[in-house]
């Protein structure tokens, strides 16, 4: 498969390039041949989140455009960790870290093809560093790396005050080794990752010069940031996880929904695999009639089918329009469900002393501020439960209404809804 040549004006494009080594000698190397390549993801927690999926998606950039993938789950530097503003890192025990190397790969292998000429290869760092002995790693690696010049990074300087150990200290040494490692074996000439790592990118570029004279490369993918300059990936729940069982597919989907509109075209260009022409034209629509929210619609259908598949964006679509009176909510699984309910806002009810009343649910679950309003919401037509009128302000739910046998839906006018667990 011969390289695209437009690969790095691609990438220019949407915004991808934050740093890098010499950018001329880099776009020459990508337009002359397949490049091997390599992106790392450390196992320190047992799922990838919002950040790792820039470096997928772009890994999967590269080896669309002809060149071939290497990528690294760091059975090794997982169990160590790297330099962070304040704080060490907990240091995960073997089979922690072991057991979150498999997870990683699993979340990694869907979007890389292991196929044909320039198929993609999952490594382990703990491969090589395993039966590496402290003097093979000192004089090998260590004597390579002036202190001067690890003690003059940004990020160790900003630790020296407050403390860091010298295990955290070390990390650049063993990224480094990685590429060094992965040169030496496979070929491997170039390493990306999020620009919070290019002193560790470039410390891997500089080891492969001193050590063998080689010729490496590195660019680093910006940080995402909301329009107000604070980090994307952190929720009122959690990072933005792409494992299913720590952030509901639904809820990943809503939070693409939402992001701000100064930021779509921005986050069209980086998570999505729309052309520029694609791009433009949403951004065209969005611009005209925003409250449409079409760039959001257009970007969450895409990332949610990329990482949770064609199914589960429809099942959470079908969800989204049942739960604002538009599809049946006795179609949809328990699980679907209960997620988006839980996102939108739900109430647990005991009833082992029977069911609460509609009245009392509406106030509970916060679609009605008290009985009052929430009887003259019914008498106005305006309440539904199980997206059907509330015609009684007496009636009282059933085990029969239950969906899933433990949800209850109401909603008050067209876009206010809550839901009911029954336990």
């Amino acid at each position: 498969m011969s390289p695209d040549p437009t690969l790095l004006d691609d990438l220019e494009w949407r915004g991808l390039i934050a740093h890098s080594t010499d950018l001329g000698a880099l776009r020459e190397a990508l337009r002359e041949r397949s490049v091997r390549f390599y992106v790392g993801f450390d196992p320190t927690a047992p799922s990838l989140h919002l950040g790792n999926l820039v470096q997928i998606l772009t890994a999967r950039r590269l080896q669309n455009a002809g060149h071939t993938p290497y990528a690294l789950v760091g059975g090794a530097t997982g169990m160590i960790g790297d330099p962070r503003d304040s704080g060490e890192r907990t240091l995960n025990s073997l089979d922690t870290v072991k057991e979150w190397v498999e997870r990683v790969r699993r979340q990694i292998e869907p979007f890389l093809s292991f196929e044909g000429d320039n198929a993609a290869t999952m490594v382990n760092n703990y491969d090589w560093t395993a039966s590496l002995s402290t003097i093979d790693f000192l004089r090998d690696i260590g004597k390579h790396f002036p202190v001067n010049r690890m003690l003059a990074r940004d990020v160790v300087k900003s630790r020296l005050e407050a403390g860091i150990s010298y295990t955290e200290f070390s990390y650049v040494l063993l990224q480094s080794m990685d590429f060094l490692s992965l040169y030496r074996d496979h070929g491997v000439t170039l390493q990306f990752g999020g620009s919070d790592q290019w002193g560790n990118l470039t410390g891997g570029v500089e080891l492969i010069r001193r050590s063998d004279g080689g010729k490496a490369h590195a660019f680093a993918t910006p940080l995402i940031a909301k329009a107000d300059g604070t980090k994307y990936g952190k929720t009122e729940g959690g990072a933005l996880w792409l494992d299913p069982e720590m952030m509901s597919p639904y809820s990943f989907l809503q939070f693409w929904l939402n992001v701000e509109d100064e930021k779509v075209g921005e986050l069209l260009r980086i998570f999505t695999f729309f052309s520029r022409d694609e791009i433009e034209e949403i951004e065209a629509r969005h611009a005209e009639k925003p409250f449409l929210r079409a760039g959001q619609r257009a970007l969450a259908e895409h990332v949610t089918t990329l990482v949770h598949g064609a199914e589960e964006t429809e099942r959470i679509q079908a969800a989204s329009a049942a739960l604002f009176g538009g599809g049946d909510l006795r179609g949809l699984s328990a699980g679907t469900l209960g997620a988006a309910l839980r996102e939108a806002g739900s109430v647990t009810v005991d009833s082992s002393g029977g069911i609460p009343g509609v009245v009392d649910l509406l106030v509970q679950t916060g679609l009605s501020k008290s009985k009052g309003e929430a009887r003259r919401t019914i008498g106005e037509g305006g309440a539904y439960l199980n997206n059907t009128r509330i015609d009684d302000p007496e009636q009282v739910p059933t085990a029969a209404d239950l969906i899933g046998g433990a949800w209850l839906v109401l909603r008050r006018g067209k876009k206010n809804f809550a839901g009911v667990e029954v336990r």
